[in-house]
């Protein structure tokens, strides 16, 4: 790093910038603040966010609409007794149908059906999509538990009722996450600082960063632009303040360093800006475009996550590279008290020997002297470790999970499937929904009828009624079935609870055989969803994954002027993504004796993992090539390893803590979610970057930069020395080490 003398003089209009730019993030704040609890307003749970765009059962789902005034969710009452409904008992149940449709929730309200045992009466009340569903959901159990016989149990459940209760869950949110991350971030910060003012200083840069992303989140949102949902929100603020800790964590190392070669805090501000821009920008541009890479997915909750998460992480880095050094320009030696940095004399002010972080200096040398002695072995070893964790990724079972399973916390909804499935056909309010050719419409419902799996089917009229054939046929019910652009709908109730895996197979059955008879047929519903949700995700693996892969190497070709270096580093975090999965794997199978996993964690996973995996390879790699012009390519790595280290290390820990804070939301999927980022980020930090790639990249020596100009013979420092000296001595390993001893 060129060093700043005391007499520096910084211009005149970026001494007057500093107060601008803490002016514009105030005003960012100030009006970004506010909008956080407006989130809601262009937010949505509903079905239609998380739905395979292109899928068999979102083609008929957009059929079904055309067969209703207007979109509805189906909310399912059961009413359960222990033992048979009395006459008495049946007429007080039939009662609440008057009482549920005085409630406006819907159209009209289907039931009471009684159930084969008559231990049970449900009914079906469908609830307008743009409702509150939550809030209809809390009057009808609020109405049916005030309002059914005596004893009795109640549930409203159905796919309104789990969509309440996921919204219910997805409350701490916009709270608790928040206070959680922020909490663990600046208990950090206080143990690696060991201040008391720059912890909230890198908080106020994280906060404002959030302010800024929430801002451009809302106004895409209400633009229609993107079509944000609860797991996209809470995935965002998580985000946007591990990304902004790291970048900042990265800055104030710099700025520190800088302290010790000037006494002008701006100028100081400038040289540390002026070094840590690249890898910074770098860095968050690998993130943004490996997020905005879910472009492609064919998957609505994937394709809404990209551009929020990008968005909040390019709000992350204009923060850090702006805001952060405003503060510090402001703040100066004071930001750091009581552990203020001194002014080294010029005979001391050679970069590898501050660490950035009091404390390090020690273990970073220690472990520099490790890879130092034993390359091969450490690099080795450490693969070798990689590959056995890694090996736990064939038991992971990420082939979805039953939408009962994926709210972690007492559910009324996911107690009212489990009385229906002891009482009604297990697929009962959530049938299959078939658009077939109006022509072959008789034929295919005698298809599905003979159908395995399927124990009950009919044509609908209109107004949703169902057309019932030979002893159930009322005369006065219509006939004729509802017909759109020469469509018909046939609902077909499974055997099988609608989340089950006895259910996909048995829609996968019905499309093979309705496909004989009608081409163009659908076939539809929740269960459907499911299937071709879980589908689609494992397609977008094959998809996206190598699209990353290879955004993420021209960056670091571009960033390391090498074609070997970032092969390897790529391969590196590749590695550790294996590893963290396979553990993940074990944790989830074994401790937290989970069901199965959601199809979209292992893309999720990798993305983050692997973009942020190489966050601090570029941290790392970029101050050994800085080190290496210098020094040469082996002393430049033990200097980059040793000068980066405590900071790398500390960002690590900050962004692992920030995503475990997910773990607080009761839903698996995040849950899941927080445990492989936090674990991954940890395992990248401390084997990965701090002993594999260093090592690795001290075995390769200066072949490393290949085919760029530092690898070619005798542009490397330690290279030119050796030509000059004519191998004046026979230990050039040992030579190059004394640098950093």
């Amino acid at each position: 790093m060129k060093t700043t003398s005391p007499t520096t003089r910084v211009p005149f209009w970026l001494r007057w910038l500093v107060p601008a730019v803490l002016v514009a993030w105030l005003a960012i704040a100030g009006v970004g603040g506010p909008t956080f609890g407006r989130l809601s307003e262009v937010s949505s749970n509903d079905q239609a966010s998380f739905l395979p765009a292109g899928a068999e059962a979102t083609g008929a789902a957009d059929w079904q609409a055309k067969f209703r005034d207007s979109k509805e969710i189906p909310a399912v009452i059961v009413v359960e007794s222990d033992s048979a409904f009395t006459p008495a008992q049946l007429r007080e149940a039939a009662a609440l149908k008057d009482r549920l449709e005085a409630l406006q929730a819907g159209s009209t309200v289907i039931g009471p059906i009684p159930s084969g045992d008559a231990k049970a009466v449900q009914f079906v009340v469908p609830i307008p999509s743009s409702a509150e569903v939550k809030t209809v959901v809390k009057e009808l159990r609020n109405e049916v538990q005030g309002s059914a016989p005596a004893g009795m149990q109640t549930f409203v459940t159905g796919p309104a009722g789990l969509t309440a209760d996921l919204v219910s869950a997805f409350a701490g949110i916009d709270g608790i996450l928040l206070l959680v991350a922020l909490g663990a971030v600046f208990l950090i910060l206080l143990i690696v600082y060991r201040s008391l003012l720059l912890p909230v200083m890198v908080l106020f840069t994280s906060v404002f960063a959030l302010c800024a992303a929430i801002l451009l989140v809302f106004g895409m949102a209400k633009a229609g632009w993107i079509q944000l949902n609860g797991q996209s929100q809470g995935i965002l603020s998580i985000l946007v303040i591990g990304a902004a800790t790291d970048y900042a964590l990265l800055y104030v190392a710099r700025f520190r360093e800088a302290l010790t070669h000037t006494t002008d805090r701006t100028a100081a501000a400038l040289t540390a800006w002026k070094a840590a821009w690249e890898p910074i920008l770098a860095s968050g541009a690998t993130v943004i475009i490996a997020l905005l890479c879910l472009l492609f997915s064919d998957l609505n909750s994937n394709k809404a996550l990209g551009p929020v998460a990008a968005a909040g992480i390019l709000c992350a880095l204009f923060a850090a590279l702006t805001l952060l050094p405003a503060l510090m320009a402001l703040l100066g030696r004071a930001a750091f008290w009581p552990f203020r940095p001194k002014l080294l004399p010029e005979t001391q002010r050679e970069p590898e020997l501050v660490t950035g972080l009091e404390g390090q200096k020690g273990l970073w040398r220690a472990t520099g002297s490790l890879v130092a002695r034993r390359p091969r072995t450490v690099w080795v070893a450490s693969v070798l470790l990689l590959l056995v964790a890694g090996a736990g990724i064939l038991q992971l079972k990420a082939n979805g999970v039953a939408q009962t399973d994926v709210i972690l916390t007492a559910s009324n909804a996911v107690d009212g499937q489990d009385a229906l499935g002891r009482h009604f056909d297990a697929g009962s309010g959530s049938p299959a929904v078939i658009v077939a050719d109006q022509a072959k419409a008789q034929e295919v419902l005698d298809r599905v009828q003979a159908s395995n799996g399927v124990g009950d089917a009919y044509l609908l009229a209109d107004g949703g009624v169902p057309i019932m054939t030979g002893a159930a046929a009322n005369p006065s019910a219509p006939t004729a079935p509802a017909a759109r652009d020469g469509k018909v709908l046939i609902n077909a109730t499974l055997n099988y609870a609608a989340d089950s895996t006895e259910a996909e197979n048995a829609v996968v059955s019905l499309r093979q055989e309705l496909k004989k008879i009608d081409g163009g047929v659908l076939v539809g519903g929740v269960t459907a969803t499911a299937l071709d949700t879980n589908t689609t995700a494992q397609r977008d693996l094959v998809t996206i994954i190598p699209v990353v892969l290879g955004v993420i190497l021209v960056i670091l070709m571009l960033l390391l002027r090498s074609v070997l270096a970032p092969v390897l580093l790529v391969v590196s975090v590749v590695l550790s993504y294996a590893a963290a999965m396979g553990v993940s794997a074990f944790v989830f199978n074994n401790v937290f004796g989970f069901p199965g996993a959601d199809a979209t964690v292992p893309l999720f996973g990798f993305v983050f993992l692997v973009a942020l995996g190489v966050d601090y390879n570029i941290f790392l790699m970029s101050r050994v090539r800085e080190e290496s012009l210098k020094h040469g390519t082996r002393p430049g790595i033990l200097r980059g390893l040793s000068v980066t280290g405590g900071v790398i290390t500390s960002a690590g820990v900050v962004l692992a803590a920030t995503f475990a804070a997910l773990g607080v939301i009761p839903i698996m999927f995040l849950v899941q979610l927080a445990f492989i980022v936090a674990f991954g980020v940890l395992l990248d930090t401390v084997l990965v970057r701090s002993l594999l790639v260093p090592a690795l990249a001290y075995d390769i020596g200066p072949r490393l930069w290949w085919p760029g100009r530092l690898g070619r013979p005798g542009n490397d420092a330690a290279g030119r020395d050796a030509l000059s000296s004519r191998r004046a001595s026979s230990r050039p390993t040992e030579n190059e080490d004394a640098g950093v001893r």
